[in-house]
């Protein structure tokens, strides 16, 4: 990989007249807006469908998108909608997602499509059923099946043939709903080929795409329901032990997960071929693809389902090199970033230096605790990807604003802060470019800004609060701000430190 710089921006928070980031017009507008700046990489979250937490590390599916994705313009270009639809599916608020007002609302004119679709779009969808046999008629189905228990997950079905996926009555269930199983197959099609369609534009535009893989799937997902083997769970359903991860940075009681752990015995004789085809469908679908949480392939830290926090947990060892020795069998490992944050051990190091993966820097993480911390950019590798924070980070302004006056003090230093005021926010904010400024002037071969950065936005922008279930995953740019951003300035830094 060649020196050079990216944006983190989930597709959610693309501006847009329709209360959603999807795949349309606006996403190509920016793809050329990074372009512009010197730009080489756009980096999102998951595209998984989300549940009521909108979290999209907490997916229906692997495989899945999320249909809140689909761009409904496209869909009128195709006949399926009328204007005067679209227009009553406008949302007045351009600054934060409304996923309350979008769940109501956005599956009725789903609904209204898909009633009009022409044999022609019906044979396509029936020509990527084929080719995604693998996942998505049992997602689909589910989908279904969840709608006709009032949307409840698997666990909570009455019907015990149905929800242990006993294969005569999943064979019944696709013949009596046929037409509900397809209305999910049509979401899931629109969803690929808009996305497939749009990416190859940005693509063309000089913008490579980076994505994002969650470690772990939801109990509630459609993964465990049809693949249950391939998850550590009781003969009832439920999991023994759940994921989380030990006290930290973000939390003092550390964070249970409640995702089921992997039967990794089972995975590796099958030789991974669930990851391997996971795995293969996100690098379909970005160019670069990022796999959350890499310390869990060493080591992860399980939890009794029953806890009340996760420090009752423990490390129990994962498969190692042994995984990724077919991985790198089957992909290549620039395709691949580690996410190698958290509590690293040894052995941590050791996997992500066997592997060859890029890993991460954080550079929030800089002035806390050690003073000659691997997040301060004089320590970084050049095999790195380095970030001023991720979604999971506050920004820089609100970061500088909560900080230890002491922390604050060093990072100012640190980054050579010769202003009259490090709190003043906004698109000219001296604190922000100094952050800024100075992670590009570091040997990583790629740096990464969240787009609230590069406006000097504060705390009340920041993508997740990491602990806290409710108010995430909101965040809107408008597009009022992004004319604002100065354009020139981070053109400028793109090309001094040879990033363009």
């Amino acid at each position: 990989m060649k020196r050079s710089s990216g944006i983190l921006l989930h597709i959610s928070s693309l501006p847009g007249k329709y209360g959603i980031g999807s795949f349309g017009k606006e996403a190509l507008k920016f793809s050329k807006f990074l372009k512009e700046m010197g730009f080489t990489w756009w980096q999102t979250l998951p595209f998984g469908t989300t549940d009521d937490c909108n979290s999209p590390y907490k997916s229906f599916s692997a495989f899945a998108g999320n249909p809140l994705f689909i761009d409904l313009p496209t869909l009128a270009e195709k006949g399926f909608l009328t204007e005067e639809e679209l227009k009553e599916n406008e949302c007045s608020n351009p600054y934060f997602v409304n996923f309350e007002w979008l769940n109501k609302t956005r599956y009725k004119i789903f609904h209204l499509a898909y009633e009009r679709i022409d044999e022609n779009e019906k044979n396509k969808i029936k020509e990527f059923e084929k080719k995604n046999k693998h996942w998505l008629p049992d997602f689909a189905l589910y989908m279904t099946l969840r709608e006709k228990n009032n949307n409840t997950d698997w666990y909570l079905w009455k019907d015990e043939e149905l929800k242990f996926h006993k294969k005569e009555a999943v064979e019944k269930a696709f013949e009596k709903y046929a037409d509900e199983v397809f209305f999910h197959e049509f979401l899931q099609y629109e969803f690929y080929s808009q996305w497939e369609k749009i990416k190859s534009e940005i693509n063309k535009n000089g913008i490579k795409m980076i994505g994002d893989m969650p470690i772990y799937v939801s109990l509630e997902s459609a993964d465990v329901w049809a693949n249950r083997e391939l998850f550590d769970l009781s003969e009832d359903g439920s999991p023994r032990l759940v994921a989380g991860v030990p006290p930290d940075y973000f939390s003092e009681e550390g964070q249970m997960w409640g995702n089921p752990l992997y039967n990794w015995e089972l995975m590796k004789k099958q030789n991974y071929s669930w990851w391997i085809e996971r795995i293969k469908n996100s690098l379909q679908i970005f160019d670069m693809v990022r796999i959350d949480h890499f310390r869990g392939f060493s080591a992860y830290w399980g939890v009794p389902a029953d806890a009340e926090n996760a420090k009752s947990g423990s490390w129990i060892k994962g498969p190692g090199m042994d995984f990724f020795n077919v991985v790198m069998k089957k992909f290549n490992n620039s395709q691949i970033i580690a996410e190698d944050l958290g509590d690293i051990d040894e052995d941590v190091i050791k996997l992500l230096k066997e592997t060859k993966l890029p890993g991460m820097r954080v550079m929030q993480f800089a002035f806390i605790g050690d003073r000659d911390s691997i997040h301060l950019p004089h320590n970084y590798e050049k095999n790195v990807i380095a970030y001023t924070g991720t979604h999971d980070n506050n920004t820089i302004l609100g970061w500088l604003w909560e900080a230890a006056p002491e922390n604050r003090k060093t990072a100012l230093e640190y980054c050579n802060f010769t202003g009259k005021d490090w709190g003043m926010g906004g698109y000219y904010s001296e604190s922000c470019r100094s952050v800024i400024r100075t992670l590009w002037q570091s040997p990583a071969q790629l740096t990464i800004v969240p787009i609230q950065d590069l406006c000097g936005f504060g705390s009340d922008t920041k993508m997740n609060q990491p602990g806290i279930a409710n108010g995430n995953w909101a965040f809107r740019i408008t597009e009022d701000s992004l004319n604002q951003i100065d354009k020139k300035w981070i053109e400028s830094i793109n090309d001094i430190y040879r990033r363009k």
